[in-house]
């Protein structure tokens, strides 16, 4: 079903030298970046009606590709328990330990997943989705050290990894290392200038921090690119609110709910904000122009660049 790319070794840059000119810690709740995105299993879409999987998640002879179809119509706890019939069977197979393990863990179940991707590292120590998706597994299961350990395996063969960056950002960030989180985000970001869920995790942990204001550019950018999740309306929604933009915020808080109108947190914070106005002294902000500005600073960025350098540091 796949083949695994290896990458031209380039040498990881070391996130321990870079400095920070911003001190504060980051709250270590980040449930909402998860990026699988983020997620995202981050986002709360309307559920489509989905196709039966095509054979009993419980037949142990079950193949591949029915456990795939599983998996594809988002049958995800039956998907699990077919790639996990599938590897008594074939327990060498790493890409079926590997689909058994994004089955779990999209199913929510953690220590299934943790299992199945360890049993895929033990057949293939290099196997990057499964080191990418191992530390996922690891931030949700509150163990950031150890998914930075696993994340660092990756960007030391290739450090032009985008996806890694991101989940070493929200790692660093479930450590409160603010610092080396954006540093993280940044290099993401310069890699894929349209890594929405990078935008996305950076505003949260700037809002996490205080910094309502610097929050705004890459979360407008990230609505800007993908103006059909609704999470990064809320999201933004909540840096314009806590930076006096009432109005704004209100309008964002519907749009996420015009793309999915059972957002609960969405309805509670349009219900906060709906007929307040600005403040005297809060001067009206445009989201496409916060959005060009937040690209036109990024066009710049080097991966490896660190954030303090040429990113101001929002006032709590």
């Amino acid at each position: 079903m796949y083949a695994q790319t290896h990458s031209r070794a380039i040498a990881i840059v070391a996130m321990a030298t870079f400095a920070a000119a911003c001190g504060g810690r980051h709250s270590t709740d980040q449930a909402a970046t998860r990026d699988v995105p983020i997620p995202e299993p981050l986002v709360h879409p309307v559920t489509p009606v989905l196709t039966p999987p095509v054979a009993p998640a419980s037949d142990p002879n079950v193949s591949y590709a029915t456990a795939e179809s599983a998996y594809t119509a988002r049958h995800y706890s039956d998907a699990a328990e077919m790639f996990g019939n599938y590897v008594v069977r074939h327990p060498q197979n790493v890409w079926a330990n590997y689909m058994r393990g994004v089955s779990a863990w999209k199913a929510g179940q953690l220590d299934t997943a943790r299992t199945a991707f360890e049993a895929a590292l033990a057949l293939d120590p290099g196997h990057t989705k499964s080191l990418i998706n191992l530390s996922r597994v690891l931030i949700d299961q509150r163990k950031p050290a150890d998914a930075v350990d696993r994340i660092n395996v990756v960007l030391a063969s290739d450090s032009t990894s985008g996806e890694a960056w991101r989940v070493l950002g929200r790692a660093q960030g479930n450590l409160g290392h603010r610092t080396e989180a954006l540093n993280a985000y940044r290099t993401a970001i310069s890699l894929d200038s349209t890594d929405v869920w990078s935008m996305n995790n950076m505003g949260l942990l700037l809002i996490g921090e205080g910094e309502y204001t610097d929050a705004l550019g890459p979360l407008a950018r990230a609505v800007q690119l993908s103006s059909g999740v609704g999470v990064f309306h809320n999201n933004l929604g909540i840096a314009l609110e806590r930076s006096g933009h009432l109005t704004a915020a209100a309008g964002e808080y519907q749009q996420a709910l015009n793309v999915d109108s059972s957002y609960t947190k969405a309805q509670v914070s349009l219900v906060r904000v709906a007929g307040r106005q600005d403040a005297p002294d809060v001067v009206a902000t445009d989201i496409t122009t916060l959005g060009d500005q937040f690209a036109a600073q990024m066009s710049g960025w080097r991966p490896g660049q660190t954030a303090d350098a040429t990113m101001g540091c929002g006032g709590r």
